[in-house]
């Protein structure tokens, strides 16, 4: 249970003065629905309200605290705005309203007397004027007015002073709590104890307070990043506690597929296999990430850690998020399964009658040893005779739920999960830190380099008339666009529009695939492309994983500055996989951003994966790298990975401290980081304590 002292915190927004169920929705759209997601929402700028000189020396276009007499109200006529003439010894200034209420501005500044108004000075024919001051206060009210004032991400409906009212209102709720960090490493890294820290962001100092290094923010941003190790550190040992099997293999199967192989494998792939092989000879369940760029040889390093499980007597099961996927999988191991003499088989939500029944029977007396599949695998009818190892491709794409009920179907199962996206070290950590790593490195031998070039989206006509070249000498051709339909409010190429142009052009050698979709017509497409009369593919990012069509080797993605640098590098790998060479043509609207530019000329530079993905992560931040709220991966409000990777390292290390030495967190700083799980919502943690 969440401890008591958080539930003030855990209240909905609705409980904050001034907040009724229409301005809740949008405290939720910017920040979230509980009082805590509002001290989660830090200041992005500051209005600096410090500057307070005489009138004549106001600068134009800045904030500045004017302290004035008012002289005279000028009501407007018509259209024309209310004006009151002020005036200090330097000389005057205008106030301007525009649908005045008089009676409001008579009360506010009465004639006669002085008031400190603060707003931007703007000069007008020669002349000083004020349009709606921020702030009208009389002597006695000027402390109410801050002089640096936070500014927070707003949305339509919602201003500042609502937003600034309610996260106020949220930090006076905040209780104090135990301290949970180390004494000495607070001491040492000068940091202040949690609430105030919290306290201090909300009311900065100045622009400079706004740094992630800045102590107060690094503070808040490795509470967070501890929350999410120590949550990871959790379920990682809990794991470690439940009995796997020792599974060692002789050898035979492996070699016999290993002298079937039309390559030799790289130093990488060996490496990774020896890694696989010692973690399932051990007596803990397996559960290791094996990362590789498209096209590194995965697919024969997890079928050669398969065949350990059948030469120990077991089965072992491959699982892709899509169809075209798992068959595609099933190509390629069947053949070199058949030169070891094994048998294997596909099982997907289109199998049905007799070829379904026909699998699960060899699945349930073990006479298939090794099955590629969907979904579908994890249907309650699926039983194994003996299932010893689980191969999951594309983890993101399935939840840990998932990959959990696939590892229900036997006893302490091995988890081998497989990515094609390269993961940078940070988001590695905290992301898959239950799980131990393997990275292939190189590119199998024979793999042609694809040439990359950037075009401006006006020489399209050139792009089309290169491909009209290409199509009768056998190319395939991938055009990818970033939008499914025309929007009123994008100039964005939709895949809509452009499959009907190109269609006029090529006539039925054009197939389109969005995700918008329904299954069945996707997988036609795709198939009509792959093996089919199909020569060119509208798509939109749909095609990112998975498909494999040596003949295809042109990549035109359209808009590519408004695309991911990793999501570039995912399409790009959809090409250059046969023996032809490859092109690969970025389209451009200009002017680019800097960011935009930098992204680009990587992708030029670059076919290493891993590098791009560091690369993307430096220029975007943590926030949006890799589509992370698509890939399950964890947002981060308070931590930009970015910028705290070094914090991120201390707070993986503080946690094997801490699980060492109280693994149950029952002691007096246990239980403070308990409260801190439940306060960063990794209350499953917490959970995995109890029932661990």
């Amino acid at each position: 249970m969440r401890p008591d002292i958080l539930n003030p915190l855990f209240a909905q927004a609705t409980s904050l003065p001034g907040i009724g169920p229409r301005l809740a929705k949008l405290v939720e759209k910017v920040a979230g629905a509980a009082v805590v997601h509002l001290l989660w929402h830090l200041p992005r700028d500051v209005i600096d309200r410090s500057l307070s000189p005489a009138v004549a020396d106001a600068p134009a276009g800045t904030i500045v605290t004017l302290r004035v007499a008012v002289d005279r109200h000028m009501p407007g006529q018509g259209r024309r705005p209310y004006r009151i003439r002020c005036s200090d010894e330097s000389g005057f200034l205008t106030l301007i309203f525009f649908h005045a209420h008089a009676d409001y501005l008579t009360r506010a500044l009465p004639e006669g007397q002085s008031r400190i108004v603060s707003g931007i000075v703007e000069e007008w024919q020669g002349k000083r004027q004020m349009t709606h001051p921020d702030y009208i206060l009389t002597d006695a009210e000027a402390e109410k007015m801050p002089k640096i004032e936070p500014v927070y991400g707003l949305t339509a409906g919602l201003t500042l002073k609502t937003l600034g009212k309610a996260v106020r209102e949220a930090l006076d709720r905040t209780p104090e709590l135990a301290e949970w960090l180390d004494p000495a490493f607070l001491r040492q890294r000068g940091w202040a104890p949690w609430r105030d820290a919290l306290r201090a962001v909300h009311f900065p100092a100045g622009r400079k307070d706004l740094e992630p290094t800045h102590p107060h923010r690094a503070r808040l941003a490795y509470d967070e990043l501890l929350a999410n190790q120590l949550a990871l550190g959790i379920v990682r040992a809990r794991m470690r506690k439940l009995p796997g099997r020792s599974i060692k293999g002789d050898g035979r199967l492996q070699q016999k597929v290993a002298a079937a192989l039309p390559f030799r494998l790289t130093g990488s792939q060996h490496q990774a296999l020896a890694e696989i092989d010692e973690d399932m000879a051990g007596n803990a369940r397996m559960l290791r990430l094996l990362q590789g760029d498209v096209g590194s040889g995965k697919t024969v390093v997890a079928l050669l850690a398969m065949l350990k499980a059948v030469e120990c007597g077991g089965q072992a099961a491959l699982m892709a998020p899509t169809e075209i996927l798992a068959r595609q999988h099933f190509a390629t191991i069947d053949p070199l399964l058949k030169a070891a003499g094994l048998k294997a088989a596909v099982l997907t939500g289109r199998d049905k009658g007799a070829v379904r029944k026909e699998v699960l029977a060899g699945l349930a007396d073990g006479s298939v040893p090794i099955v590629v599949g969907t979904h579908a695998l994890f249907q309650k009818d699926v039983a194994f005779h003996d299932l010893m190892l689980a191969v999951i491709d594309e983890q993101h794409r399935f939840g840990v739920h998932q990959r959990l009920t696939l590892a229900s179907k036997g006893r302490g199962i091995d988890t081998l999960v497989m990515t094609a996206t390269p993961i940078p070290r940070t988001l590695l950590l905290t992301s898959f830190g239950d799980m131990e790593s393997s990275r292939l490195t190189e590119k199998p031998a024979g793999r042609k380099p694809i040439a990359t070039r950037t075009l401006p989206v006006a020489r399209i006509e050139e792009v089309i008339a290169a491909i009209e070249r290409a199509l009768p000498t056998g190319a395939k051709v991938y055009w990818v666009c970033p939008l499914v339909e025309e929007s009123e409010v994008s100039d964005l190429a939709d895949a809509e529009a452009r499959f009907a142009d190109l269609k006029r052009r090529f006539g039925d050698s054009v197939e389109l695939v969005h995700g918008r979709m329904k299954g069945a017509g996707k997988d036609q497409a795709m198939l009509r492309f792959a093996e089919g009369s199909a020569r060119i593919l509208v798509a939109t990012t749909v095609i990112e994983v998975g498909v494999d069509v040596p003949d295809a080797t042109i990549m035109v993605i359209e808009h590519a500055e408004r695309f991911g640098l990793a999501q570039l590098h995912q399409l790009r790998g959809r090409i250059g996989r046969g023996v032809r060479p490859s092109s690969c043509l970025l389209l451009y609207a200009p002017p680019l951003t800097e960011t935009a530019k930098a992204r680009l000329q990587i992708l030029r530079e670059s076919e290493d994966g891993f590098r791009i993905a560091e690369e993307d992560l430096r220029l975007r931040g943590g926030g949006e790298i890799l589509g992370t709220r698509q890939s399950g991966m964890p947002e981060f409000r308070l931590a930009d990975l970015s910028v705290h990777g070094d914090l991120l390292a201390i707070a993986r290390d503080d946690v094997k401290l801490i699980l060492a030495r109280d693994p149950e967190l029952t002691g007096p700083r246990g239980q403070a980081l308990r409260t801190m799980l439940y306060l960063f919502e990794r209350d499953s943690a917490v959970l995995n304590l109890r029932s661990g």
